[in-house]
């Protein structure tokens, strides 16, 4: 497997050098230089395939030998060794449910791929690998669940001051061991910006072996695809063909990676992206003008992203062809008076418990289903994270219908530790280069 750089295509990389960089030097993002496009045989027989096989043809098709098929089908069966299942609330209604990982988030899928990944390339006497990640909520936690142990890692993960859930908090600050939490003083993108400074700072790369553990991460990217060929198998055999997906998007790593499925020729008839008041992508889609803003904090709070990283990936899957993108692409946004009516809507009519996240998504595909009232298509809405990591956004009748997961239920017995930062990167550069 080849991979270029988004500001360098003629910049070529294998893909372990792509695993352990993360990003370009140019601060581009690594994309693979060739999309396959999958035997229609297999689309068309999808069905009859479980999760871990679609897994494991998926990601053979895009490594390109990167991994021999043999190890690479360990990785898969021990990554994705828990259930993705769509859950039909009305007829043409599904949603995906993404939360049934160890972390309670649909970002085990690519912490727990990319980990291993990454152990497996890595050589017994090399230098000790550093891994850095920004989160506004999720992704800490399935990260730090996914390398937790893992030989010759660090995993430093910053987060921002109040700005994630007491849950998802506990969940990155109790692990010990080789994982380390910073609670910065700042936004989701000013933890974002510290991960990108690092990542280009030439004297600190002499150092420290760094990589990163965010989307931005190629190996976080691919292993997305495979839950939207997973839902779409399992549509099929609801006897569904056609399929819209509506994903709430943030740093919009999850989207860009539906859209690379799409890509390898996924059947899909529309991608909805959900966001909340951090709206710059559909303030694009609708002026054409890509202008971000600081984030603005809100209950859906791993979306709340002013300066989604992984746009730069969806605009090159598309040759930054504005017009073939919107072909494909709808975009709307929500507040939180918004978001708190779709949970109450939700949970009125099916019975369903979504978290802000997903609520985003069921109302996005709601307001497209409306726009377009011939629309015959399945529509398909992910629940990105368990409702019980987000209590204090409940009423207290939902609240007490939540199901407590018994991984929830041990981490307040557990003892919690954070550095605290200002947002200065000389503060994180010195943290970096002297704690340990």
């Amino acid at each position: 497997m080849k991979l270029y750089s988004t500001n360098n295509h003629d910049l070529n990389v294998d893909f372990p050098t792509a695993v352990f960089n993360s990003m370009p030097l140019d601060k581009g993002l690594y994309m693979p230089l060739n999309i396959p496009v999958l035997d229609q045989e297999f689309i068309q027989q999808i069905d009859q395939y479980t999760l871990p096989q679609i897994a494991f043809k998926v990601a053979s098709a895009l490594l390109d030998n990167a991994i021999p098929a043999s190890d690479l089908q360990k990785i898969v069966d021990e990554a994705f060794n828990f259930d993705a299942p769509v859950v039909p609330l009305e007829a043409n209604t599904y949603v995906l449910e993404l939360f049934h990982g160890p972390s309670l988030a649909f970002k085990d899928f690519g912490a727990r791929f990319m980990s291993r990944v990454m152990a497996y390339f890595l050589k017994d006497g090399e230098q000790l690998l550093d891994v850095l990640v920004a989160t506004s909520g999720d992704t800490g936690g399935a990260v730090a669940l996914g390398f937790l142990g893992v030989p010759n890692t660090r995993v430093t993960i910053l987060y921002p001051k109040g700005k994630v859930s007491e849950i998802q908090e506990l969940q990155l600050c109790t692990n010990g061991n080789n994982i380390h939490a910073i609670e910065v003083d700042g936004t989701f993108d000013d933890c974002q910006h510290l991960v990108k400074q690092a990542f280009a700072d030439e004297e600190l790369n002499k150092k420290l072996r760094l990589t990163s553990a965010n989307s931005i991460n190629i190996s976080r990217l691919i292993p997305q695809t495979l839950y939207y060929f997973n839902a779409y198998a399992q549509l099929r055999r609801a006897g569904k063909k056609e399929v819209i997906f509506s994903v709430p998007s943030g740093n919009f790593g999850n989207i860009a990676a539906g859209l690379l499925a799409y890509k390898m020729g996924l059947p899909v008839k529309q991608f909805i992206a959900a966001t909340n008041v951090n709206d710059t992508v559909p303030r694009y889609l609708k002026t054409g003008v890509y202008e971000t803003r600081p984030s603005v904090q809100t209950y859906a709070n791993a979306m709340d992203v002013g300066a989604p990283s992984n746009w730069v990936r969806i605009m090159d899957l598309f040759d930054q062809d504005k017009a073939a993108l919107q072909q494909v692409l709808k975009s709307y946004s929500y507040t939180d008076e918004q978001t708190m009516k779709g949970i109450h809507a939700i949970y009125d009519q099916f019975e369903y418990i979504a978290c802000p996240h997903t609520a985003i998504a069921w109302l996005a595909l709601e307001d497209y289903k409306k726009e377009n009232p011939q629309e015959n298509a399945t529509g398909v809405f992910l629940s990105t994270a368990h409702a019980c990591k987000f209590p204090d956004v409940f009423s207290e009748e939902i609240s007490s219908k939540i199901q407590i997961p018994a991984q929830v239920r041990e981490l307040s017995a557990k003892s919690k530790y954070a550095e605290q930062m200002d947002i200065e990167y000389a503060s994180f550069k010195n943290y970096l280069t002297t704690f340990y």
